[in-house]
């Protein structure tokens, strides 16, 4: 029957196949029978008797059909010596140790004269060396024939980190025409002056800058998946600030379980060494909160709700409906889910968040348990003048008719996506997202069932229209990078950890919380910039930056926590939770929604109307 495996053919298996087994079974068995008289010869102190000779050659008759069975049923021969390994070693093993017991039983029960008691012991012994050695003999002769010639080729490099995941990048650089690995870095001080394969552990990672400029590198692989980030951080910026070119290596699980290839080092990027400390979920929690369950997610298609989406999927919810008003990036998470979760009931539904006939419809259709809102016009200079009366309709209003939706429909919870720059803004779009925190407040404290969170939190690295971006877009045309102010400060997070929060937040959240996530330490954007032009193999000289001033409704300094708001801690280490002001009254919700609904006014009239309903909005 032929073989139906992806990519057989017939052409690969009679002859060569057949030829390759029969030349190592030869091997097997001329090795057996020279172990066996090898035995015979240490046994008589290298003088072996005439009788004694004779009995060894008579016993082979036996012992030769008796292992040959034995190497075939214990699939001696599927294995290729070529790739010899441990695998191989231990069926040489095991094939061996029984043939030698079967050995002493025959001798001993059949009384079979002329075999010593000591070459029933060392003949095994023998014959494992003599096996297993010979094919790691053939292994380290052919590496040494296809790639012995390139240990003076290659580009030199340094690897940081002398565990498991170095240990295998070695191997595989070691075959590479690309790289020649100059020596290895690793804090721990046993380690230094010892070696794996072959390549010497020259000191510490904080020797880098030493050990590049002595042996004459320019580029460091870092291998180190299993250390905290802050430890792979640091050596990241070290790296970056020497001048180096930074490579990284994949997740430790994939290195360890072999899945790791020359193609899937890649260069670092600024999420590497901005990157934080994983998320610890709830996994239990998240699972009872969403499997089995359907889900609604607005603005699906974008950064933060395309990632929800993902991270939802996770959990097995019975359905997930991903709500967008762009048919575009709808189509593409169609069809990225489509391959990753095929399994997975999802449905698109192209839709406007102020439509009220179209949410109430959707609502009525799919009667989600949960609702993640993050369906919002987040740019703050686009939204700041021409396109304002947009913001406050489409994060207002939007809001607003989905949270209604939402308690009309009977859904257990809706978490609201909010922003930091609701926090005092200075701009029409942080001041619509107050706005929008306010109106979930309203409704939670007018009841109805529908518990309604917040989960405010700072930028996320690599999001649509995001500063990082547009770094890469002015790298890739020669620069200039441009950087509003040498003082402008920001928190950054990594988009999935954003969306794991905000699931934990609606997991933990009963109703009226505002959650904030733990952003970290601000950093500077200067700096990024900086890191970046380093990371893409450039200099401040070849790519400069240039300073060009504060945009409209831009501040220095995002908060995350207004100044009549204090936090308290949860169970979470990432998540705080945030005591605001009392919900706004009735007469406020009610003054909102005739401005809401009246004709737009000029711009001045529309951030008249922002400061009437929040105090603290103060625009520049």
């Amino acid at each position: 029957m032929p073989d139906s495996r992806p990519g057989y053919t017939a052409q690969r298996t009679p002859l060569g196949l057949i030829s390759r087994r029969l030349v190592a079974s030869v091997y097997d068995l001329t090795a057996l029978a020279a172990c066996w008289l090898a035995a015979y010869w240490l046994r008589f102190n290298l003088t072996l008797p005439d009788d004694y000779l004779r009995a060894a050659l008579l016993s082979l008759g036996g012992l030769v059909p008796v292992y040959a069975l034995l190497f075939w049923l214990s699939g001696l021969y599927r294995g290729i010596w070529r790739y010899a390994s441990l695998m191989d070693l231990r069926r040489i093993i095991v094939s061996v140790g029984l043939g030698g017991l079967i050995t002493a039983v025959l001798v001993f029960m059949a009384g079979i004269p002329g075999v010593p008691r000591s070459v029933l012991v060392l003949h095994p012994i023998l014959l494992i060396l003599t096996m297993g050695g010979g094919r790691f003999l053939y292994r380290a002769w052919k590496d040494r024939c296809l790639y012995g010639h390139l240990a003076l080729s290659g580009e030199s490099v340094l690897i940081l980190g002398a565990e498991e995941a170095g240990e295998r990048l070695i191997r595989e650089l070691q075959r590479s025409h690309q790289w020649r690995v100059a020596g290895l870095l690793d804090n721990d001080p046993a380690k230094h002056g010892r070696e794996v394969h072959g390549v010497k552990i020259r000191g510490d990672i904080a020797s880098m800058v030493h050990w590049a400029k002595e042996l004459e590198v320019g580029h460091v692989i870092v291998a180190m998946p299993s250390v905290s980030a802050a430890v792979r951080r640091g050596a990241m910026e070290q790296a970056v600030q020497a001048g180096l070119k930074v490579l990284t290596v994949p997740a430790l699980d994939d290195l360890l379980s072999g899945r790791v290839s020359l193609s899937q080092i890649r260069q670092v990027e600024l999420e590497d060494i901005l990157g934080r400390e994983p998320v610890q979920l709830d996994a239990a929690g998240l699972s009872r909160l969403i499997a089995e369950r359907t889900i609604l997610v607005t603005g699906a298609g974008g950064s933060i709700g395309s990632e929800l989406a993902r991270q939802i999927a996770r959990f097995a919810p019975r359905q997930l409906v991903l709500f967008e008003v762009s048919e575009f990036a709808l189509y593409q998470i169609e069809q990225e889910f489509r391959r990753t979760f095929p399994g997975l009931d999802v449905v698109c539904v192209v839709g406007d968040v102020k439509d009220e006939a179209r949410l109430q419809q959707v609502f009525a259709a799919y009667r989600p348990a949960l609702v993640f809102h993050a369906a919002a016009y987040k740019h703050v200079p686009l939204m700041e003048s021409a396109n304002a009366w947009e913001a406050v309709r489409n994060n207002v209003l939007g809001t607003w008719r989905v949270a209604m939706a939402a308690r009309q429909a009977g859904v257990e919870k809706m978490v609201l996506i909010s922003t930091d720059k609701a926090v005092n803004p200075t701009n029409v779009m942080g001041t619509t997202k107050r706005m929008a925190e306010r109106v979930v407040q309203s409704l939670e404290q007018a009841g109805g069932g529908t518990q309604f969170i917040v989960v405010r939190f700072g930028n996320v690295l690599g999001s649509n229209g995001s500063v990082i971006p547009t770094f890469r877009e002015q790298i890739a045309r020669g620069g200039p990078v441009t950087v509003t102010h040498p003082d402008i400060i920001r928190y950054f997070m990594l988009i999935p950890e954003a969306a794991q929060l905000v699931l934990q937040a609606g997991l933990m959240g009963n109703g009226g919380e505002i959650f904030v996530l733990d952003m970290g330490e601000p950093v500077k954007i200067v700096d990024l910039a900086r890191d970046l032009i380093r990371l893409s193999g450039f200099t401040e000289e070849e790519i400069p930056i240039e300073f060009t001033g504060l945009r409209p409704g831009e501040k220095l300094y995002e908060e995350l926590l207004a100044d009549n708001e204090m936090t308290l801690p949860t169970p979470h280490a990432k998540l705080r939770v945030a005591k605001a002001e009392s919900a706004p009254e009735e007469a406020w919700i009610g003054d909102l929604a005739r401005w809401l609904e009246a004709p737009p006014a000029d711009v001045a009239g529309i951030k008249a109307g922002l400061a009437r309903f929040v105090p603290e909005y103060r625009p520049q």
